[in-house]
């Protein structure tokens, strides 16, 4: 019996002991993975955000680097290395008659839309500003390579739209459409809302797409717009942004200034700061101007928001398909539903409203314009609409001397028609 329990004890010793190493093991690995985390992070903040010049504090909590021109991301990319900044475009499209950001409310003057950091400066001539990658905006990503990335298949698909469409992608859009022809650019005034976001990994925007190529596997897409999300800049800001993509989402492109590609040249608006005063709900509405075109001599995309500011531009190197122009236009707004109860979310496109609000009550976009083969602005023909789930977003076109052709979409997700 005394052999017996010796003999327990032993193996019960060496059970301990190999649990000891195990849990050793373990922590080491931990601490390992940590410190690789903690390098990476590290090595792509040095890689995102460059030596500035001065930097501004804005009220909303985002540094600002102001980095001169000739050292911002863009110049990272393989193709743009020996690239010579373009400073301005060679030719705007004829026909370019829009105004200065603006209230849309008959009872009041007209006042600007501006962005949070001015407040507190503003970026010398021959600089940019640069919205500061913090850590904690990577630690939030699902991994550091997805930082600042679209899903696949996140432009909206009018043609082939099956109903298992949105329970395979989680993206759901209220847009109007042209397809077809071949466009050089695209323009439109959209208002500016704050939706409320229900998980911090969904998101909410309002934007222009300029689209070519196949939805599968070859999309080139240059995005521009307004949206709300928690999960690329933790908070529920409203934003100005830009994307671009060349291969459907899955290696190229980013938001805004966060991966080498487009190139900026403006100093006074930065790429992914809050935009102020927003719309209210039967209450003062505020608007942006978006126009986007190909420049016919060099071949670049180049954006240009409100009246007064030329951004820059996406090289047409970037691209395939839109080398030479897009085949497709969508104007209107996405939201991401990933059913996190098993329901519909509650997350809301444009003011939260249906189209048939209306004024001061739904989101709009007016002045719908494409840029044609003769660098004209014109309104387009044979405009589509389509939405996945219309009891959830939707959509309705009009037409208007003031505000041309239009559309008022968005909706708040789900509801009793919408569970």
């Amino acid at each position: 019996m005394l052999y017996m329990d010796a003999k327990m004890k032993q193996k019960g010793l060496y059970y301990c002991f190999i649990l000891l190493l195990m849990m050793s093991f373990c922590d080491a690995s931990r601490r390992l993975n940590a410190e690789f985390q903690n390098l990476q992070v590290t090595k792509q903040l040095s890689k995102l955000n460059k030596t500035p010049l001065k930097s501004i504090k804005s009220p909303d909590g985002d540094i600002i680097d102001c980095v001169h021109r000739s050292r911002q991301p863009a110049f990272d990319h393989p193709l743009l290395q020996n690239h010579t900044i373009q400073v301005r475009p060679n030719y705007h499209p004829e026909g370019l008659n829009f105004g200065v950001s603006k209230v849309s409310n008959l009872n009041e003057e007209t006042k600007p839309v501006h962005q949070l950091w001015h407040l507190n400066g503003r970026c010398p001539e021959g600089t940019i500003p640069i919205r500061r990658t913090k850590q904690e905006d990577l630690l939030r990503a699902s991994s550091i390579g997805s930082f600042g990335k679209k899903k696949h298949k996140s432009s909206p698909q009018p043609r082939s739209a099956a109903p298992d469409l949105i329970t395979q992608t989680g993206h759901q859009h209220a847009i109007a459409y042209v397809e077809g022809g071949k466009y050089y650019g695209a323009k439109a005034t959209i208002n500016v809302w704050e939706p409320q976001i229900q998980q911090p990994n969904e998101f909410s925007l309002s934007q222009i797409w300029l689209l070519g190529g196949t939805f599968n596997s070859d999309l080139n897409s240059i995005e521009a717009g307004w949206q709300v999300s928690p999960d690329l800049y933790g908070d529920s800001n409203t934003r100005l942004f830009t994307y671009w993509t060349s291969d459907a989402y899955q290696a190229t492109g980013c938001y805004n200034l966060l991966c080498s590609g487009f190139i900026q040249i403006n100093s006074e608006i930065a790429l992914g700061a809050s935009i102020s005063p927003l719309s209210s709900y039967k209450g003062s509405q505020y608007d942006i101007s978006i126009l986007v075109w190909k420049d016919p001599k060099e071949g670049n995309w180049w954006m240009q928001f409100g009246n007064d500011y030329v951004l820059g531009y996406w090289p047409a190197s970037l691209f395939s398909y839109l080398v030479d122009s897009a085949s497709m236009v969508e104007w209107g707004g996405e939201v991401v539903n990933l059913e996190s109860d098993g329901l519909h979310t509650t997350t809301q496109m444009g003011s939260g409203h249906f189209p048939e609000e209306g004024f001061s009550g739904a989101s709009y976009f007016k002045n719908i314009q494409v840029v044609d083969g003769s660098n004209n602005l014109r309104a387009p023909t044979d405009l589509g609409v389509f939405t996945e789930e219309s009891n959830c977003y939707d959509v309705k076109l009009g037409k208007d001397g003031d505000w041309g052709n239009f559309f008022y979409y968005g909706g708040p997700g789900r509801n009793t028609k919408c569970p």
